[in-house]
Order: structure tokens, then C-alpha cells, then sequence
């Protein structure tokens, strides 16, 4: 019985961890990750560096990301922080 009253406080803090740590960091990953493969061809966006532009081309593992100066970067598909919405 004592083996057993040691375990509980364990499972606890694991049960806990795994609902306000684990979870929530898998659902902000697959939504990322749904956002990256979800880009077409126009989309404004913001990259990680802070980079904003519109979509040009699209790649398998790149995009090209036009600039409001007319330049073209390419850019990996992971870079991209989020779509802005009109």
C-alpha cells in the first residue's frame, strides 16, 4: 500500500504535465504545420525574421517571397511565421 501511495503524486504530476505542457505544444505544431502546407500562390505572410511579402512561387521545400521593393528571396517553407488575412 505504501508503494502505491508513492506513485500517485508521479502519475499526478505526469497527468498534469502532459495537460498543460505537452498537449498544447502538439496542437500549436500540427496547426503550424497544416498553415506551411495550406500556402498558395498571392498569400501575404510574415517570415520568422520578420520579413513581410506576398507568395511568388512555390516549391516542394521552398517558396519565393516577393518584397514590396520587387525583389524575389527564396525562402524555406518552415520560415514562415504566419499568413496574414485580408
Amino acid at each position: 500500500m505504501d508503494t502505491f501511495a508513492t506513485l500517485i503524486p508521479l502519475l499526478l504530476m505526469f497527468v498534469l504535465f502532459y495537460f498543460l505542457l505537452i498537449r498544447p505544444q502538439q496542437k500549436r505544431q500540427k496547426a503550424v504545420q497544416h498553415m506551411q502546407n495550406e500556402l498558395q500562390k498571392g498569400d501575404k505572410i510574415v517570415t520568422i525574421g520578420g520579413l513581410h511579402g506576398f507568395i511568388d512561387a512555390i516549391e516542394e521545400g521552398t517558396i519565393v517571397v516577393k518584397c514590396g521593393d520587387g525583389s524575389r528571396l527564396t525562402y524555406d517553407r518552415n520560415a514562415v511565421r504566419e499568413v496574414i488575412k485580408a
